[in-house]
């Protein structure tokens, strides 16, 4: 976006883990005892959470797996785990928008806008219809499994789409 710059060199100095898709809704009810999602499955990932949401996940994961330390990653690392070790956009490449929910790149790695509509199964999906400019035309959409997309190079899902991906850095401009 207009408000995602200058680009700038950033070097993560240590190592980190990062689970291989976000967290599905089956493990937040474990650790918070409640699903507060739309679309209600569990094997998609938790939505309708906000980030201090996610710290209470974090705090109370590491209360019941001591010395386990989880945490958002920086803004830096999640870029660096997105983008699979490449430098395009994301691990298939650089990303071509035709529309707003129209890049076809994204298709094989990600659910988004554009074809989160496709065969929708859930009843109480979101009102596509008015949504601008597909890839597909669908009328209901919402968030989708995880793992239902292929894996970027490092072996990681949905690092583009189906839900917000909440990182440990304030969000603000540069500078």
């Amino acid at each position: 976006g207009d408000n995602e710059g200058p680009q700038h060199p950033v070097e993560i100095s240590r190592g980190f883990w990062l689970g291989d898709t976000p967290v599905v809704q089956a493990l937040w009810t474990a650790v918070m005892g409640a699903n507060p999602s739309r679309f209600v499955s569990p094997d998609r990932p938790v939505e309708q959470v906000s980030w201090d949401d996610c710290q209470e996940f974090i705090a109370r994961l590491d209360a019941l797996v001591p010395g386990l330390g989880a945490r958002l990653p920086s803004e830096a690392e999640w870029e660096y785990a997105c983008r699979g070790g490449t430098a395009g956009a994301t691990g298939e490449g650089e990303l071509d928008l035709r529309g707003d929910n129209d890049a076809p790149i994204l298709d094989d790695i990600a659910w988004y806008g554009g074809n989160s509509g496709q065969d929708f199964e859930l009843a109480d999906g979101q009102d596509s219809s008015g949504w601008p400019n597909k890839q597909y035309q669908h009328t209901r959409a919402g968030t989708r499994p995880a793992r239902g997309k292929r894996a970027n190079p490092y072996g990681l899902y949905d690092m583009l789409g189906n839900v917000y991906e909440w990182c440990e850095d304030w969000y603000g401009r540069y500078g």
